[in-house]
């Protein structure tokens, strides 16, 4: 003479107003209905709303609940807004006075899984193992991530490349000698086409055995290539070519994860890999996608792979004397660069003021400069796995010359910047 039975809900997003509705039947007399969380895998039930029929009143067992829910109708729950904290089971408990005697309660219930959905709340593309050096002698492996957080549950993730979806070999695990999937050590940052000699570039002889398998230059490439020189002229055009070329299509390999957040949300890592083309990878836009059941429409981040060009260099102050701190710094570029370039600096024929071969970063600080480097030139070299670029930036430093007291130099920048042909 009493049963109790609950429907099963569809899933909800967060946002949503949910009700959840215990019905029951009993031609006894009623004598409560009470309204639990189950947590903790069952283990833990707590009291969310009481309905005392001696009584006829309803109320809420949790403060942080009131105000939120209301009891309808005796036996019917509104969630007005659902929370992802609020995902979970629940449980309906119904009790009738026993019809023999009054001192006994007979109890009934039922049960309904809250299944809570959340949209992803951000996505980024970012390239794996930045910033990492351009290398025309050797093949390197390229990792684009994807990162989605703020999703219930798992999203779907996937990359297309100029709009097209990417056809990739799956990897559910990290490959046997994961090394191998990072990037390679390339060879020396200076060793340019101004400084190489062409029959070591052509062969590809530098120490480290064959690169790849098709090494060789383009036909006719070497002959274009500018004299072996450590002399910078004041216009110099530097071809950036790689030595070796892809005789197929490049193959992808994808890789999905996730894990789970403190929260009760996912977060969603999906890896692209492949032999990085320069030739054809350059400007190539990669896009990453997400699809998700709270979603109306798909969800993407997308990335430009563009090679750097045009430096834009400034130095401080503008008129150094000696004994001054002098900073040169990169502030950015003609384009927009992706990923994020690697800068080193050198100093053109010698060593750095510190005594260092070369400097990593985007700004080169020389302290208190002496009188000595009145007319040294500096070269940036900006990078990134799609190309490089050199800027050349010559320093006259005001000061006393013997002799003529009060004499200051004039202070000149002289700018040279090396193009890249990608």
């Amino acid at each position: 003479y009493l049963t109790v039975s609950i429907e099963p809900l569809p899933p909800v997003v967060v946002g949503d107003a949910v009700t959840l509705k215990c019905n029951f039947k009993t031609d006894g007399k009623m004598r409560e209905i009470v309204w639990y969380r189950v947590t903790d895998g069952g283990t833990i039930k707590q009291k969310i709303f009481t309905f005392d029929a001696m009584f006829s009143t309803n109320f809420s067992q949790m403060e942080n609940y009131r105000k939120r829910e209301d009891l309808v109708y005796q036996s019917t729950v509104r969630l007005p807004e659902v929370r992802i904290s609020d995902n979970g089971p629940y449980e309906c408990h119904v009790g009738i006075y026993d019809r023999a005697t009054r001192e006994k309660v007979v109890l009934a219930s039922g049960n309904v899984f809250l299944n809570v959905m959340a949209p992803p709340t951000s996505i980024s593309v970012l390239a794996a193992d930045t910033p990492a050096p351009f290398s025309r002698y050797q093949a390197q492996n390229f990792t684009l991530v994807c990162v989605v957080s703020g999703g219930k549950p798992a999203p779907l993730v996937y990359f297309k490349r100029d709009g097209e979806p990417i056809e990739a070999t799956p990897l559910p695990e990290p490959p046997a000698g994961a090394s191998s999937w990072a990037p390679r050590n390339l060879l020396h940052r200076d060793l340019d086409d101004t400084k190489l000699p062409k029959s070591l570039a052509a062969d590809g002889e530098l120490g480290m055995g064959n690169p790849f398998p098709t090494a060789d230059p383009p036909r006719g490439l070497a002959a274009e290539r500018d004299p072996v020189t450590e002399s910078i002229p004041e216009t110099v055009v530097s071809r950036e070519f790689p030595r070796w070329v892809h005789m197929a299509e490049p193959i992808y390999y994808f890789r999905h994860t996730h894990a789970p957040v403190s929260d009760g949300t996912v977060e969603a890592r999906a890896t692209l890999t492949w032999t990085l083309n320069p030739q054809i990878d350059n400007e190539a836009l990669f896009s990453c996608e997400v699809k998700h059941p709270a979603l109306s429409m798909p969800m993407q981040s997308e990335v430009t792979l563009v090679a750097p060009k045009g430096p834009k260099i400034t130095m401080t102050p503008t008129r150094a004397r000696v004994g001054d701190t002098v900073r040169i710094l990169v502030q950015g570029f003609q384009n927009e660069v992706f990923p994020e370039p690697l800068f080193t600096w050198t100093r053109v024929g010698s060593r750095l003021l510190d005594g260092s071969a070369e400097h990593d970063g985007k700004e080169l600080v020389l302290e208190r400069v002496p009188a000595e480097l009145n007319g040294s030139m500096y070269r940036c070299t900006a990078q990134n796995p799609l190309g490089s670029t050199d800027t050349h930036t010559r320093l006259i430093v005001f000061g006393s010359l013997p002799g003529h007291c009060g004499f200051r130099f004039v202070l000149a920048l002289t700018l040279t910047v090396i193009l890249e042909l990608t």
